[in-house]
């Protein structure tokens, strides 16, 4: 088993059983996580070196439109997807096994946490994880301090307002608030 048997039991939102191979390749790839991440967080780094280093944890190449302050954090790195003109304030959480994906011209607020894995409810099974991706589209703005939880789909030109914890997906043009999250206005499109 290697990380691309990995990314593709994640991404078809297979259970990975704790203690499998798959869980082990999951365990190695996190350690490289908390290298880079470690590194990204040890002291002040120019916007081009935070976009290496953002690289190098996703594997994929890093727009130099993307802005992101320190420190930020990712336990996995390997299943996140960034666009064009994103700026990610400082503190944030991605736990990205699941997938995470973020359009073009987001926003995302200081110590936002984007969860994608949920463990199993069966105390027998709790070290069992289900993976479900977070897409989040264009022009998003999240507030500080929001919880994205798994398998959420934030449309278009949405607003999350602070402290909101998002448990269902959010519609286009749609403004939530509080914690379950629930739509407050509708933006003209």
């Amino acid at each position: 088993m290697d990380l691309d048997d990995l990314l593709a039991a994640l991404n078809a939102g297979e259970t990975i059983t704790g203690g499998s191979p798959l869980h082990h390749v999951m365990h190695l790839t996190s350690q490289d996580a908390l290298r880079v991440t470690g590194e990204l967080n040890s002291g002040y780094r120019e916007p081009a070196h935070v976009r290496e280093l953002l690289a190098r944890l996703t594997g994929q190449p890093i727009d130099e439109s993307v802005t992101v302050f320190p420190p930020f954090y990712s336990d996995f790195g390997k299943n996140i997807t960034l666009g064009k003109r994103i700026f990610i304030n400082s503190g944030c959480k991605f736990q990205d096994q699941g997938g995470v994906v973020i359009g073009d011209d987001c926003l995302i607020g200081h110590n936002t946490v984007l969860a994608t894995l949920n463990h199993d409810l069966d105390p027998s099974r709790r070290a069992d994880m289900h993976p479900a991706p977070i897409v989040i589209g264009r022009n998003v703005w999240i507030g500080s301090n929001v919880t994205v939880l798994p398998g959420v789909t934030i449309g278009d030109n949405a607003v999350v307002a602070a402290a909101s914890v998002v448990t269902k997906d959010v519609p286009h043009h749609a403004v939530v608030v509080g914690s379950p999250a629930r739509v407050v206005r509708s933006l003209s499109s």
